[in-house]
């Protein structure tokens, strides 16, 4: 028996730019949080006594800015090193050949897989092969894992892979292929990276992304960490979850149609914050608060909205004791339920509803809006444009969001000036 950690998309010190504009903002703790949770791995790989790590690709966010970059991750090598634990990792496409202009010796555990070809390594002492490639270049739009060789024969075969598998939408397509397409290898574990979300395609054999190491904003929400895979001597397979991050982000969603008053509004928010503050396990958290619904208290909140976002905020200093940080509040109540509306409105405003639901579904359309959008980023002003999750209009998630926001805000005027004349 024996076990090993997977783990990917790391980012160390990604730069988060902006954060400065946020009111009340941990900067610190934000910035240097991919730090820490690289050092919690490495703790828990020599814990567990595991017999190596694999990291499948975007350890760094791209080039670095100087060298402290590269010595963080040195000095952490070298602890993993005097645990006698080697370390196997590729490149993808953040921190791809094409894209770092600066390197540092590794420690002698450390083996970086090529990226000219796919490589084997073998662990004779394990009866192990880890097969794998590197991103030459950022865009890496072949199937990668085609080339894979085939499995060595009675060994416990293991693919190090940087991919978008399932075509995920929240992230480029790169090195495309199949969860059919890697069962067909016959490897006994796939260890994927790019996804930052984790996520189990496969049980039989298991083929997984473990998500990225540390949340860097709040689209990176919940539990973060790597995967602990035990082999038996079998080699059936048992993986397991570790959480290793040391900042957490969460959305909090609010049902304001439970709310008849402001003070029941501000009540809900802090039970729901309470259980938040308690599934962290200690750690802080940064919270964006979304309140929807149709309300009796949307005309209260509506008439002083800077008032409701300052004491949905001071809730949150309350409810976590200086551990939670309210990163947004939106506020989106309404004093019309929208399905009711939607199926009682016709004319132009039902033509409206059916166009926002045509490009919420239509990929391509999506594509377009994004493309035809994208250019105003660049008339906001330099510390809007510089926020690291601002806007996002290249991004179908963010824009399918997005329209769902400006499909209630143009309802919602709308059917406020039916009266008018």
């Amino acid at each position: 028996m024996f076990k090993f950690l997977h783990a990917a998309d790391i980012h160390l010190d990604s730069p988060l730019k902006g954060l400065e504009q946020y009111d009340g903002a941990p900067v610190e703790e934000i910035r240097g949080a991919t730090r820490r949770a690289l050092e919690n791995l490495v703790q828990l790989a020599i814990d567990e006594e595991v017999a190596f790590v694999l990291l499948a690709g975007d350890l760094y966010d791209g080039d670095w800015k100087d060298f402290k970059t590269g010595r963080f991750f040195v000095a952490q090598m070298a602890r993993l090193r005097d645990a006698a634990i080697p370390v196997y990792l590729i490149a993808g496409n953040h921190d791809a050949a094409n894209k770092m202009t600066k390197a540092l010796r590794l420690p002698e555990n450390v083996r970086m897989l090529g990226h000219a070809q796919p490589e084997t390594v073998r662990l004779d002492d394990l009866d192990v092969a880890i097969h794998g490639q590197s991103y030459a270049k950022a865009k890496t739009t072949d199937n990668l894992s085609a080339g894979y060789p085939a499995p060595v024969p009675g060994a416990f075969n293991i693919g190090l892979l940087h991919t978008n598998a399932t075509g995920t939408k929240d992230h480029d397509r790169y090195a495309p292929c199949t969860v059919e397409g890697l069962r067909a290898k016959e490897y006994r574990y796939w260890a994927l990276g790019h996804v930052h979300k984790r996520d189990v395609l496969c049980d039989d054999p298991p083929i997984l992304y473990p998500g990225n190491l540390q949340g860097r904003h709040v689209r990176e929400s919940g539990p973060k960490g790597c995967t602990l895979v035990t082999v038996g001597d079998d080699h059936r397979v048992r993986i397991e979850p570790r959480a290793v991050d040391v900042f957490r982000w969460e959305t909090c969603r609010v049902d304001a149609s439970r709310a008849e008053t402001g003070d029941d509004l501000l009540e809900l928010l802090r039970g729901q914050l309470e259980d938040l503050v308690a599934q962290a396990d200690g750690r802080p958290l940064a919270v964006r608060v979304e309140v929807a619904g149709s309300s009796q208290v949307h005309e209260t909140v509506a008439s002083e909205p800077l008032r409701w976002e300052n004491e949905i905020r001071a809730v949150g200093q309350d409810a976590g004791a200086g551990s939670v940080w309210i990163e947004k509040v939106r506020l989106r109540t309404s004093s019309w339920s929208a399905g009711e509306s939607a199926q009682s409105i016709d004319g132009p405003i039902a033509e409206l509803i059916g166009l926002v639901s045509e490009a919420r579904s239509d990929p391509e359309l999506l594509a377009w809006l994004g493309e035809q959008l994208t250019p105003l980023i660049d008339k906001l002003p330099p510390e809007l444009r510089q926020v690291d999750e601002a806007i996002g209009l290249d991004q179908a998630g963010n824009l399918r969001e997005t329209l769902d926001h400006v499909e209630q805000m143009l309802i919602r005027r709308l059917l406020a000036g039916e009266g008018e004349p």
